[in-house]
């Protein structure tokens, strides 16, 4: 597997007005992507909505980022299953069409037990012959492995990435501690990777940067590259407005709007069009699309 690193968008599936698959203007989101100067794709993950496709939508999917990178950025494909069975079998069917690697969600929703859960990584990295990524999400998969345990696996030539989806830019520096250069480290929720970044962090593998992707590249360029804090401090203050509102503005006991809705909406105000998502997630009021308006003008004042 190639080794992820720099800004990887967890990236959003393309969907028509009546649900099915838009290949077509997947491809062009993949393309508009790639020319804000993204390192890596990885499409079937929670952000593209894979718990609300089918394999065969999710091969698709796959298959149409793999042709429209065309090589020049590596693809990281998404497996999300409880199934070991499922899950090698999605895997197996993903390098067929040619994914530079996989993206592997802990099997949720019965929370097996931490031996199983490794055994169920281990199953997946001997199917397909290389190490994978894990994606080490608690809040979809109901747990999270520790360092320790991905150290484990490392050395056992099982992982080589790790997606550290908790939040807490400090998973990152942990594992870096324990594993070092062996597991590439990306941060991967939406609110600290400027402070994952400073701490070792290999990346940002999360949903924001579908909507600031050029910026998104900036502020890693900025620290892993230029190792100029104060460059990225700007930068990430430029950013800061769209990702308060994405964590503190959406209120109420189920953070209204949903927060697929919010890219959905956000990007289309940039000029790329990428559908609606599937229900049950439903479109923005026209409160709330004033709202985001407004919070993400901040970040790009060409919004008008």
């Amino acid at each position: 597997m190639k080794i992820p690193h720099g800004i990887i968008p967890a990236m959003l599936s393309i969907f028509n007005d009546d649900g099915s698959l838009d290949i077509e203007g997947h491809k062009a989101f993949t393309e508009w992507l790639i020319q804000k100067g993204v390192h890596g794709l990885a499409p079937c993950g929670s952000t593209g909505e894979a718990a609300a496709m089918s394999d065969e939508e999710r091969i698709k999917i796959a298959k149409a980022t793999v042709e429209q990178s065309a090589g020049r950025v590596p693809v990281f494909a998404g497996v999300v299953h409880y199934s070991t069975r499922l899950a090698t079998n999605l895997a197996k069917a993903y390098m067929d069409i040619g994914v530079d690697g996989l993206m592997v969600l802990l099997p949720y929703y019965y929370k097996p037990t931490i031996p199983s859960a490794l055994n169920y990584l281990r199953a997946i990295s001997k199917a397909v012959g290389m190490p994978i990524m894990v994606y080490n999400n608690p809040w979809f998969a109901g747990f999270e492995l520790t360092p320790q345990q991905i150290k484990d696996l490392a050395d056992e030539g099982v992982v080589n990435a790790v997606k550290a989806a908790h939040g807490d830019p400090m998973r990152v520096n942990y594992i870096k501690y324990l594993c070092g250069d062996s597991v590439s480290t990306l941060y991967g929720h939406d609110y600290s990777p400027l402070e994952a970044f400073v701490v070792g962090g290999d990346g940002w593998l999360s949903g924001l940067p579908n909507l600031i992707p050029d910026l998104a590249v900036d502020l890693f360029n900025a620290v892993t590259v230029d190792k100029d804090l104060e460059k990225a401090q700007k930068i990430w203050k430029r950013i800061l407005p769209i990702a308060y509102y994405f964590m503190y503005e959406r209120v109420g006991e189920n953070q209204s709007p949903h927060w697929l809705t919010v890219f959905k909406e956000g990007i289309p105000l940039l000029g790329q069009d990428v559908g609606i998502p599937r229900l049950p997630a439903e479109a923005m009021s026209p409160e709330d699309q004033k709202v985001l308006k407004r919070y993400l003008s901040q970040v790009y004042p060409e919004i008008k």
